[in-house]
């Protein structure tokens, strides 16, 4: 009896193990959350924008700042029986725990957010209380040890030193951002996503209350909670390496009815060989944060604008012991945010290249929070701007669309109607201000038009130019 029950063990094993590693790749769509009707007007979104990456990057040196529609890319799932509703999230590099809103749900002071992006989580019968003692727990709640966190849960002393609190649930967690927060407790259940890949035993945060934030996120960043974390403990192929391709669309709805590909498991032999493209990428190393582990850190050796090439600081260029320093490259952060030092030079050089030619549009820069804008009749002409990462001349050539936003402003019965440009940098504060967190982020509208890749097994990024629609329907087919 104990021989037939082995064998049908080591045969439902190796069935789930093989469905899994058939695929070396596994496509998921991603949508952009742009929305008409949330922005009145050009200025409006611009202005929203530009203060909330503003706040995320501000408040990267305590914990990651979720996302908000408008700027920001979801992902969706289903957690429990295959036929329960789909949940939609943001999907957040700069993160690394998987939370969503659970029912029944209080949002305080969530009047001027947008509503929820998919139905609140009923948790389903399959779902299970992770225990007290587990890693996981002790993960949400900062390394705690696994003892104190039993403590708390009030498992008995005597079981406690004999680990016998299976049990007692894993304590609420508080969990604290730039402008809201929330408590949330840790579940597992089975994870389901559109490729129909499950993942059993999934861990992820139920939250019933939160502050300001209705929208619940998925973390792709370093961490054992994270989504591919818990993907790579199934399926290291798939886990260990993730890319996106986020399309470019200037803030334009109609430009993102394609979904923009997430992509789990790239190997490096068949990049030139999915999506019918010979491209080449360009790769730099992750560099190693230990008060932000979670974060994808690189360095930034420079920034050309035209043909001058202007150094980073020295603390772009690495991540010393406290946190500071580095480039973090970030999904949900929509502007690249610069040290003050080097805002400064790019836009100095910027406006002695365009300010001969065009009207500085002063009144747009004091209603978007961006600078510099200029007016201009028909085509406006910029220079180049490219991004110099550490190590093997891995650098990045920005297209037009991804660094100038072009716009229409006025025709509001108060002004007339003119061609508007502005630079989608931001300036993140002086060196002393960004201490303790990183020095730069490379926003996601600046990673537009390119497939950027992570892979945490060697730990590189990488970039290579693409058509990101035309790549959707060339892996789909």
């Amino acid at each position: 009896m104990a021989a037939s029950l082995c064998l049908l063990y080591l045969l439902l094993f190796s069935t789930c193990w093989l469905t899994i590693s058939m695929s070396e790749t596994v496509l998921l769509p991603l949508t952009h959350s742009l929305s008409k009707t949330q922005f009145t007007t050009p200025l409006h979104l611009l202005k929203t924008t530009s203060a909330r990456s503003a706040a995320r990057f501000h408040h990267h040196k305590q914990v990651p700042l979720p996302l908000s529609p408008g700027s920001d890319y979801t992902l969706s799932f289903t957690l429990g029986p295959p036929s329960s509703p789909t949940i939609s999230l943001y999907l957040d590099t700069g993160s690394d725990l998987v939370w969503l809103p659970c029912s029944p749900f209080e949002c305080i002071l969530c009047e001027s957010k947008a509503p929820p992006l998919s139905s609140l989580l009923n948790l389903s019968s399959s779902a299970t209380a992770v225990p007290c003692k587990s890693s996981s727990c002790s993960a949400a709640h900062s390394s705690l040890p696994s003892s104190d966190l039993c403590a708390i849960a009030r498992c008995p002393l005597d079981s406690i030193e004999t680990s016998d609190c299976n049990s007692f649930p894993c304590p609420p967690f508080y969990y604290a951002y730039g402008d809201g927060s929330l408590i949330a407790r840790l579940y597992k259940d089975s994870l389901t996503l559109p490729s129909h890949l499950s993942i059993q035993n999934f861990t992820f945060g139920c939250a019933h209350t939160t502050l300001a934030e209705p929208v619940g996120v998925a973390g792709f960043g370093f961490g054992r909670l994270s989504l591919p974390a818990q993907l790579s403990s199934v399926s290291p192929q798939l886990g260990n390496r993730f890319s996106y391709c986020l399309v470019s669309h200037s803030f334009d709805s109609d430009k993102v009815r394609r979904p923009s590909p997430l992509i789990l498991g790239r190997y490096e032999e068949k990049e030139k060989q999915l999506g019918n493209e010979n491209v080449e990428f360009v790769y730099t190393d992750m560099l190693s944060n230990p008060k932000h582990p979670y974060f994808y850190s690189v360095g930034l050796e420079g920034i050309s604008v035209g043909k001058r090439n202007i150094p980073a600081p020295e603390n772009l260029k690495r991540v010393d012991r406290g946190g500071s320093g580095g480039m973090v490259v970030d999904s949900g952060t929509t502007f690249t945010m610069l040290p003050a030092s080097l805002y400064d030079s790019v836009v100095n050089e910027f406006e002695h290249r365009v300010g001969r030619f065009y009207e500085r549009a002063s009144l747009v820069e004091e209603t978007t929070g961006l600078s510099p804008c200029y007016y201009y009749d028909k085509v406006a002409k910029v220079p180049v701007i490219s991004l110099h990462f550490a190590g093997n001349g891995s650098s990045v050539v920005l297209p037009k669309r991804n660094y100038f936003y072009e716009f229409l402003d006025g025709g509001d019965g108060v002004r007339k109607k003119r061609n508007v440009g502005c630079l989608m940098l931001m300036n993140g504060g002086d060196e002393e201000e960004l201490r303790g967190g990183p020095g730069a982020t490379l926003g996601n509208y600046q990673q537009q038009g390119f497939e950027v890749v992570y892979d945490l097994e060697k730990r590189k990024v990488g970039f290579a130019r693409r058509k990101c629609s035309s790549l959707w329907d060339s892996l789909k087919n």
